[in-house]
């Protein structure tokens, strides 16, 4: 895909405000990899200003890491209106086979149409309504276990469905690519998964959605490569992976990108 790094050049372009309703463990790296990466970061969940401020945004990320009801009511209300405005929405269902509350609110935010849902594997098949092993927020099951009930979701929903692993899946239901970006110490670094959500938001902003979330995966996971050429172990991974996300080019990433046709 040799355009893959397109996406980064038009989303810098505009630098996009992309409203983030995220976990209290994510919020400051995420918000340090958006701006990195070239977006503008905002992280509101009171329930009395999320709504309006979410009609500001040209994004949203949802994640379900730390809900608590009043969260959630927020969560709602801010994908309520990306779906009125026509704006991209990335829904990131942390641990939902875990306890009921998360089931049910996964299943509310599923019915306001997220443009994306990205997960690991557990996650996806938990949604799809098939089980898995999920650990927590930990995946117990294999990429490829879920791709078929990522295609289940996709078409159930009309959400790009992006599972997240050593080799990225992302779908519509009938289309498939695969993303072979990345490096082992990603997941030794907290939030580095919850960050992603925001970049894959930020691309989506005046692209197709399957084509856009698989060069923000794409560019996510070169940004990895690069970083682990010269860390020591994952503190020092962090601190150069955003430089990484930084530094990449629109050039490097087109050439960089292991995109492929599932």
């Amino acid at each position: 895909m040799d355009e893959t790094g397109l996406y980064l050049r038009d989303m810098r372009a505009e630098a996009p405000l992309i409203h983030n309703i995220t976990n209290f463990v994510a919020m400051n790296i995420m918000a340090n990899v958006l701006l990195a990466a070239g977006a503008s970061p905002a992280m509101v969940h009171a329930r009395e200003e999320a709504a309006e401020f979410a009609a500001l945004a040209r994004a949203l990320t949802v994640n379900i890491g730390t809900i608590d009801p009043a969260w959630a009511e927020a969560m709602l209300d801010c994908a309520g209106v990306m779906a009125d405005l026509g704006r991209p929405w990335v829904f990131d269902p942390v641990g939902v086979g875990a306890t009921r509350f998360r089931q049910d609110l996964s299943v509310r935010l599923l019915d306001l149409r997220p443009t994306v849902v990205r997960g690991n594997a557990s996650e996806i098949l938990a949604l799809a309504g098939l089980g898995g092993g999920g650990r927590g927020v930990d995946a117990g099951d294999s990429v490829a276990a879920a791709e078929t009930a990522a295609r289940a979701l996709a078409l159930r929903t009309g959400s790009v469905v992006a599972v997240s692993g050593p080799v990225d899946f992302v779908t519509d239901g009938s289309r498939a690519l695969r993303v072979a970006n990345g490096h082992a110490l990603m997941p030794k670094v907290t939030a580095l998964g919850c960050s992603l959500n925001g970049v894959i938001a930020a691309f989506c902003v005046g692209h197709p959605a399957p084509e856009a979330t698989a060069a923000a995966l794409a560019f996510y996971g070169l940004a990895g490569e690069v970083a682990g050429q010269g860390a020591q172990g994952p503190g020092s991974f962090q601190v150069a992976f955003l430089d990484a996300l930084h530094a990449l080019t629109p050039e490097a990433v087109s050439a960089g990108a292991k995109v492929t046709v599932a």
